[in-house]
């Protein structure tokens, strides 16, 4: 057990690492992990705790760069759809959805071998479903971001923007499946408690040292007023 444990808590710290430089990664490493123990559904639920903990202290980090209109929007469209997915999450076979999983984890990585999700552009309109789409998957299997970072390109923010909201959209999409998951898997939950805190501290660890490295005035600006475009 104890070098399960080890794995658990290596995964973690590098599931955390990777997503304060990529904004992704937590779901998609813990999740495989923790399912080598337990079935597929209790594994997305474990993981959506260290997974809200380490969105919630990225936000914290780039909250004043969060678009509100956008986010609003788009933040009740997803957060919608997340509860839609937790909701279809507890009705569906681990089998189910650790296929629809795996299915995702290909398309993610098959898109970013040829780049295809990168020339997908979005009507305004169509990133509104967009987003809705994104969260159902976020609340059946945790998995969502690369939807979500399509869609939100329709909107044409610039990059601090973008990596702000998306962030904070994400973050809604956990607020919105994790009481679900506790409601439905809390007494497994508990019994899984000790991997889950390890899992939670693992992924810490980056988030907060980088925050002991950031500025006091970062995030500070949350007028939501207009920022400059980067230059092209």
């Amino acid at each position: 057990m104890y070098g399960y444990d080890f794995a658990v808590a290596a995964g973690a710290v590098l599931a955390g690492a990777i997503a304060s430089i990529a904004g992704f990664g937590i779901g998609s490493l813990l999740t495989p992990l923790l399912a080598v123990r337990v079935d597929a559904k209790l594994a997305v639920a474990a993981v959506s705790i260290p997974h809200v903990v380490g969105t919630a202290l990225r936000f914290w980090l780039v909250r004043g760069h969060v678009d509100r209109r956008i986010f609003i929007w788009f933040g009740v469209t997803s957060a919608t759809g997340g509860l839609l997915g937790a909701l279809l999450h507890n009705y569906a076979s681990s089998r189910g959805l650790a296929i629809v999983f795996g299915s995702l984890l290909l398309f993610v990585g098959v898109s970013e071998l040829t780049g295809f999700m990168s020339r997908v552009r979005f009507g305004r309109r169509a990133a509104w479903v967009a987003g809705a789409v994104s969260g159902v998957f976020g609340g059946m299997v945790g998995n969502q971001g690369g939807i979500r970072s399509a869609a939100l390109l329709a909107f044409d923010s610039d990059k601090q923007s973008f990596v702000a909201t998306a962030t904070a959209v994400g973050l809604i999409v956990d607020g919105a499946r994790l009481p679900i998951y506790i409601a439905a898997e809390g007494a497994r939950l508990l019994e899984l408690w000790p991997v889950i805190a390890l899992a939670t501290a693992g992924v810490d660890r980056p988030w907060a040292a980088r925050a002991r490295r950031t500025p006091r005035s970062v995030g500070r600006n949350t007028s939501g007023s207009p920022r400059p475009r980067r230059a092209t």
